[in-house]
């Protein structure tokens, strides 16, 4: 009996599943360490920190600077596709009120509405928001390095503490949709995860316009003609 060989399709290319694995890590030690301190456990070492050896604010500065290092990268030598992330995040198109309307129920039965992006509405949202607020992180992070002590350290741990408190619901919903926990997004972890292929029928469902395209192009790339003795895939 030969088994049916399920059609899958690539989302997202090698360099950017590491580059975003590279990301979430290092957001989850800073929120870790980030809530450790903030719940005044200062002087009681974390897991982390046991297991390191390293203090948990040092970790959190550590945690910090990578980020840091990782936001560079993400506007010098992936600046075509920070470019791009942020064009199709600000996107809007004909439907999208609709797509809002129906994700209630669709996040259980996986009947989204029909939109034509990269990412679905509510992930452009979502993609603003995390930017915006990894920015504020960031940039006060950077800066409670460089201040010390007076109304300037004041307002910088002010604006550190509250992105802190807003971020960590946003990110928490991320990671619930992205894992796939919910029924109608069940499968979308493979987009980032366990060699980054995509079933058809999952890509169908989430992101029907994106898939369109992708298909398109590769139907493209089979109608090119192949220089003699080249064989197909």
């Amino acid at each position: 009996m030969t088994k049916h060989r399920v059609r899958t399709v690539e989302r997202y290319t090698r360099r950017t599943r590491w580059y975003h694995a590279a990301v979430y890590i290092t957001v989850l030690a800073l929120l870790g360490t980030g809530w450790w301190l903030l719940t005044g456990r200062e002087g009681q070492p974390s897991p982390a920190a046991r297991l390191t050896g390293v203090a948990d604010v040092t970790l959190h500065t550590y945690a910090g600077w990578v980020l840091t290092g990782l936001t560079a990268v993400a506007v010098t030598l992936g600046a075509r596709a920070a470019r791009t992330f942020m064009v199709e995040s600000v996107r809007v198109d004909k439907g999208d009120l609709r797509w809002f309307i129906r994700w209630p129920v669709a996040v259980v039965t996986g009947r989204f509405s029909h939109h034509r992006g990269h990412f679905d509405p509510g992930q452009r949202v979502a993609n603003l928001v995390l930017v915006t607020l990894l920015a504020a992180l960031v940039a006060s992070g950077v800066g409670l390095t460089m201040v010390v002590g007076g109304p300037g350290f004041v307002w910088l741990q002010r604006v550190h503490r509250w992105a802190t408190y807003l971020i960590t619901p946003v990110l928490a919903g991320h990671i619930l949709i992205a894992a796939g926990l919910l029924p109608g997004y069940r499968g979308v972890a493979r987009a980032m995860h366990l060699g980054g292929r995509l079933r058809i029928d999952t890509a169908r469902r989430v992101w029907p316009g994106w898939l369109d395209r992708r298909l398109a192009e590769d139907d493209e790339d089979d109608q090119q003609p192949r220089p003699a003795g080249d064989s197909p895939d």
